[in-house]
């Protein structure tokens, strides 16, 4: 997809926002100064990529959607309506996602990477689970969470019972909550890293750009391609913009 930017305007990137954690309270706090950073960009804002996890847990059934969270939307809706393209990245807690976004806020919703072009840069997106090598148990339990059975049992649980049960197995279960490794592993260590190193033996590509790691960083890879991972609106409120020509990452002090 081709994505040419107009004069004054940016494209900003934002991930892993996991509303709902640690618990109603504490997630409100954050929820208000992401939505303090969706009226800062909205004045040059012409595309926003939400990548991924924007909430701790999501699932959809066919008149049911989780309770909550209406003042994020509300905004992210209100940007849309201002004429603000926005595109979805479903990451590891809300990979359950269907079509309410589609249907409600007319955003569309992503399952997979993608490649853009903008301004006749490269962007590879994604959120980023699952990609590259090792990660093999988080790769096992998302083949069965994907698995069609698996997700049409889970749609007869009631919503209250459904909505314990997978709050839980999100906060708790290390596997889906990325609680095992925060700190930096290395360049050799790194699955995102080694993914896009090997994608560059084939691919030029400008920038591959993830969430998912919770760790904010622009690599070098080469002369003309960066890695950069968005970090996350828990610890570090971080966020990317490209500006047409430059790529930062930004703290949102708000």
């Amino acid at each position: 997809m081709q994505i040419d930017l107009q004069s004054g305007k940016k494209i900003y990137f934002a991930s892993d926002q996991h509303f709902g954690v640690p618990d109603l309270k504490q997630s409100r706090i954050r929820e208000e100064k992401f939505i303090r950073w969706l009226d800062l960009i909205k004045k040059d804002a012409q595309v926003l990529f939400l990548m991924g996890d924007l909430f701790d847990f999501w699932h959809e059934w066919k008149y049911v959607v989780p309770k909550g969270y209406i003042r994020v939307l509300g905004k992210i809706a209100e940007l849309k309506d201002s004429g603000i393209e926005i595109y979805f990245f479903v990451g590891n807690h809300d990979l359950w996602m269907k079509n309410y976004f589609e249907e409600e806020l007319g955003i569309p919703v992503y399952f997979e990477k993608r490649y853009y072009e903008i301004n006749g840069k490269k962007f590879l997106l994604a959120h980023g689970d699952g990609l590259g090598p090792g990660d093999k148990g988080y790769k096992r339990m998302k083949k069965v969470f994907t698995n069609p059975l698996a997700q049409w049992a889970f749609r007869w649980l009631h919503p209250d019972i459904a909505m314990r049960i997978a709050n839980y197995m999100s906060q708790k279960n290390k596997l889906i909550s990325g609680e095992e490794d925060k700190a930096f592993l290395g360049e050799d260590k790194e699955f995102l890293i080694l993914y896009s190193k090997e994608k560059l033996k084939t691919e030029k590509i400008n920038y591959f750009v993830f969430g998912h790691r919770h760790l904010p960083m622009v690599l070098d890879l080469n002369d003309y391609s960066k890695y950069v991972n968005l970090g996350d609106w828990i610890v570090y409120f971080t966020y990317g913009v490209f500006d047409g020509e430059n790529f930062e990452l930004n703290t949102f002090e708000g």
